[in-house]
């Protein structure tokens, strides 16, 4: 087992029971993401760092047709979310792997070469090598596919009492907001031939990110707009 995953075992051991209780009011903008998957008929969706399975339950419920993945470097998360998705009835429409975001093989863990859909749902914020996890992602996204980011911001329009409260709760849980995040997702853009659009939520609690993968390779990545 890796220090990364011996890491997030320790954290979450006793957390992951009272994880999705905890966190859905402050996690804002993931169900946002969600909705905006939209996956093709039969298409791919892969959550990377997924965690407790809720957004995967989530996203199979919302998309029926589609067939869905997660996978996550926490054994205990892992063991989470597999009870949440057999008590879904969803067992055999998501299928689950440990392994390490930074570096990991579509084929060797699901028997596929890309994914028509990522998300990583502030997970960004929990790994120190999260620029790499953004790079390791874009590059399993089919033609035509799509990565969606969404994680803490930069929090420029709240209040600075707000902003230092919050990071100092988030530090006790050891989660950095990423506030280069926009200009990661553009130079992971362009550096993989991708579009990209940047999404500044909730006066900047939350940044959302969407990477696309176009028919053509060529294509160049837009400079992101705070939308």
């Amino acid at each position: 087992m890796s220090a990364a995953a011996q890491a997030m075992d320790r954290m979450y051991r006793r957390q992951r029971h009272i994880y999705d209780a905890s966190r859905k009011f402050y996690l804002l903008g993931r169900d946002a993401a969600i909705d905006a998957l939209a996956p093709p008929r039969g298409g791919s969706v892969l959550e990377i760092g997924c965690g407790t399975g809720r957004n995967l339950v989530r996203i199979a419920r919302t998309y029926p047709e589609a067939r869905c993945f997660g996978l996550d470097v926490s054994a205990a998360m892992l063991d989470t979310a597999g009870r949440a998705v057999a008590r879904a009835g969803l067992s055999s429409r998501i299928r689950l792997a440990c392994a390490d975001a930074t570096d990991f093989s579509p084929q060797a863990l699901f028997g596929r070469s890309g994914f028509d859909r990522i998300v990583i749902s502030y997970a960004l914020s929990m790994i120190p090598p999260w620029e790499a996890v953004l790079d390791e992602a874009a590059g399993h996204l089919n033609v035509g596919g799509t990565l969606q980011v969404v994680d803490f911001g930069g929090q420029a329009g709240l209040p600075r009492p707000f902003r230092e409260a919050l990071n100092r709760w988030l530090a006790a849980f050891s989660v950095t907001p990423r506030g280069t995040l926009p200009l990661a997702l553009a130079e992971t853009a362009a550096a993989r031939g991708l579009s990209c659009a940047v999404h500044q939520r909730y006066r900047g609690y939350a940044v959302h990110g969407i990477l696309c993968r176009q028919a053509s390779s060529a294509q160049s990545a837009s400079v992101p707009a705070a939308i």
